[in-house]
């Protein structure tokens, strides 16, 4: 069912991974080094050609410029209003939804879950059109608050569904022991579930900030003003209408993805125990 571990394979096979590990790792990074390289190249290597050469002189002014000339630092500041919020509402509603599907066995409970479950099926194209709409009606087009709501709406469905299935994981003779001692659902919630979900939580809280953080094609469908844009569509202005600032939205990118990178490293260690958790015996 599960491949055999490299150290079991024959010796071909063993070289041949040893061989083949960095090849695929230097590939795998050779994007991100080409943005880096691009971010501190002047603008005068883009124009005469030098695109995968090294630069003429190394351009850090270009970190200063994005950030403080063209604002970089303000469409940050509305990616963190709009990803903090998110990650705090996402996570704990699918707290709650995960321990009532993942404890209560009720008729209907897989039906709700797969309702939970099925919002993540659907294309973000279709939504396009009534999301927007629902935002203009509600008087929150190009707002905060619009990206925020959607997100909370659209992320608990995938939420939920790991916080289900990681609460129905664990040992249900906890929650029996404590309905004989008479103590109130919440309670349980509270103070026996919730302390048990912190590995899980984390992980999630990670998983979350990645995804609403690197989003662009809501920010790009539900603001338009420079004081609303997140960073993912705050870098596309970095482009002038006849010339594209490259090395500028390079740089832009390299700060913009420090955040989540920062996160993960943070979270690392709760991160991994929270998806690895159940893995084994």
């Amino acid at each position: 069912m599960f491949p055999r571990p490299i150290a079991q394979r024959s010796a071909v096979a063993q070289w041949s991974y040893s061989a083949m590990l960095p090849i695929a790792l230097i590939l795998w990074l050779l994007p991100l080094l080409g943005i880096a390289l691009t971010s501190i190249k002047p603008s005068s290597d883009l124009a005469s050609g030098n695109y995968f050469g090294l630069p003429s002189y190394l351009a850090f002014e270009n970190y200063w410029s994005v950030l403080f000339e063209y604002d970089l630092w303000k469409y940050i500041r509305n990616s963190f209003v709009v990803t903090i919020p998110t990650v705090v509402g996402a996570v704990a509603l699918s707290c709650l939804t995960g321990f009532a599907l993942g404890i209560y066995r009720f008729k209907g409970n897989l039906l709700i879950f797969f309702m939970f479950v099925a919002g993540n099926f659907v294309p973000f194209q279709i939504l396009m059109v009534p999301v927007r709409d629902l935002t203009l009606d509600l008087g929150i087009y190009d707002t905060p608050q619009a990206l925020i709501l959607f997100h909370i709406a659209f992320q608990t469905g995938f939420c939920t569904l790991f916080m289900r299935n990681f609460i129905a994981a664990l040992p249900r003779e906890l929650i029996e022991a404590a309905r004989v001692e008479g103590v109130a659902d919440w309670q349980i919630f509270w103070y026996i579930v919730l302390p048990l979900m912190k590995p899980a939580i984390a992980a999630l809280s990670v998983l979350i900030f990645t995804f609403v953080w690197n989003d662009f094609f809501w920010a790009t469908v539900l603001t338009t003003s420079a004081d609303t844009r997140p960073v993912t569509a705050g870098l596309s202005s970095l482009n002038g209408q006849w010339v594209a600032a490259w090395h500028l939205v390079s740089a832009g990118s390299i700060v913009a993805a420090l955040p989540p990178v920062a996160m993960f490293f943070l979270m690392q260690k709760h991160f991994i125990a929270g998806l690895t958790l159940g893995a084994v015996k």
